[in-house]
């Protein structure tokens, strides 16, 4: 079985490292964290492994696993690069922005080197082993390193997606529309029907079976299809009233409005035109 070494005592760290060990896809070997707590929690979570305190010895390994934020990947990569030799090792991090090509001192090492980015929320580490299974996962990078990679992630349920790593950006983006601007847009949908006064609870029980109904729509028929509403139907003369009103109301909000009415017609034409 091939060690892996976990540079990172984190939630992603502990959950990867825990799911790696337990399903037998990797032998857990050095955990490198932070500080010597930090280190021992995170073998203690995981059930394998020795605890390293940043600056202590790590040893050789098959896989080395980065589990820091994004701004400590490179320093960390050079930091192990000048601590272990990395001939044909497999080099990964874990980030959603970021890709392979960070990985850049690993890689004139000898390493292989790649990204794993499970598409989920880490918060309550507990659960997510729990519930790990079905997981989605971005990968790209090497193809020596995607050989080890690969299999690891389907022994501990997750489903790999590769993706292009010169729009890794982009993808992350994507995941940001689908979660943090949706709530941002909710958000003005409630405000603006508090604005009318309508209480903000209620406002809630308004929205809901909107918001909710038009997701399932998106995700069942596409984007195109689920559209509806005064721009589907070609009422430009409702769409500026309203612009202009939310924007007397709140310039910001207004804004936000105005900006999301040119991508909206152009999903408008791609509904009219049969596309999803």
């Amino acid at each position: 079985m091939r060690g892996l070494s976990v540079v990172g005592g984190g939630h992603v760290g502990r959950v990867l490292g825990r799911l790696f060990s337990s399903k037998g896809a990797f032998a857990v070997q050095d955990v490198l964290a932070r500080s010597a707590d930090s280190a021992a929690q995170a073998v203690a979570f995981i059930g394998a492994g020795t605890p390293i305190a940043s600056g202590g010895a790590v040893r050789p390994a098959d896989v080395f696993m980065l589990t820091v934020t994004d701004d400590q990947i490179v320093p960390a990569c050079e930091a192990l690069a000048e601590a272990v030799p990395l001939q044909d090792a497999v080099v990964f991090h874990c980030s959603g922005a970021l890709a392979s090509d960070r990985l850049q001192a690993a890689r004139a090492a000898g390493a292989y080197v790649a990204s794993v980015h499970p598409i989920r929320s880490f918060a309550d580490v507990d659960a997510v082993v729990a519930g790990f299974a079905g997981t989605f996962c971005g990968v790209e990078g090497d193809q020596q390193a995607l050989d080890v990679l690969l299999p690891a992630l389907a022994a501990i349920g997750a489903r790999a997606v590769q993706i292009d790593p010169a729009a890794k950006t982009v993808y992350h983006a994507a995941a940001v529309f689908a979660s943090n601007y949706l709530v941002t847009v909710i958000d003005a949908a409630l405000r603006a029907y508090q604005a009318a006064g309508i209480p903000e609870a209620v406002a809630r029980e308004l929205a809901r079976p909107l918001a909710l109904e038009s997701m399932e729509n998106a995700f069942r028929l596409g984007a195109a299809p689920a559209l509806t509403g005064p721009v589907a139907r070609g009422d430009m003369t409702t769409v500026l009233r309203q612009q202009d009103a939310v924007m007397a109301w709140d310039a910001e909000t207004g804004q936000l409005y105005r900006a999301l009415v040119p991508p909206t017609i152009a999903l408008a034409a791609r509904k009219r035109a049969g596309k999803p």
